[in-house]
């Protein structure tokens, strides 16, 4: 019994195959229409090819010196200024520039000293020589108006650059 009905579903799964591969057997004939008008159209023209330009080598005449797209090292320039780091930092480093204030003078002792004061309200002397700021900011000079000093900034090539800063007298 178990062969009589593996005949009975070898035969059935033929003739389900059979009846499919049928049915696919000419659902090409639109296709085959369409193609046939394609060919019966002329055809047009092709374009021709852009022209290709010959390359043109080029010898690069500045092999010896700095490369334009390698950031430069700090010690390439040793003749410009360069913050002391070996100098000790004074109190007033510690502050950002235009957050102090110049509020005064004062003559001591043969002396002509700036009145800084800070964000906390305390003021301090400084003398021509002293440091302030957090850019290594020395002072130059102090007037009766004015306390003017040096800043070395980076320059964003790995060198400094020396740039003029002050603190006027608030009115």
């Amino acid at each position: 019994m178990s062969q009589q009905r593996m005949r009975k579903t070898l035969t059935a799964t033929g003739l389900a195959g059979a009846l499919l591969l049928s049915g696919c057997s000419d659902g090409t004939g639109d296709l085959r229409a369409e193609i046939e008008k394609a060919k019966q159209r002329p055809g047009g023209r092709i374009q021709p090819l852009p022209e290709v330009k010959p390359y043109v080598s080029h010898e690069y005449q500045m092999a010896d010196r700095r490369s334009p797209f390698l950031q430069s090292l700090a010690g390439e320039n040793p003749s410009g200024p360069r913050p002391d780091v070996q100098r000790p930092r004074e109190h007033l480093e510690q502050f950002p520039l235009d957050t102090l204030k110049m509020v005064g003078t004062l003559k001591l002792g043969g002396g002509n000293y700036g009145l800084v004061q800070t964000r906390d309200g305390l003021i301090h002397r400084v003398l021509p020589g002293n440091h302030l700021g957090q850019n290594d900011g020395k002072v130059t000079s102090i007037t009766d108006a004015r306390i003017t000093l040096v800043e070395i900034i980076p320059d964003g090539l790995g060198g400094y650059l020396e740039r003029p800063a002050a603190l006027a007298l608030a009115d």
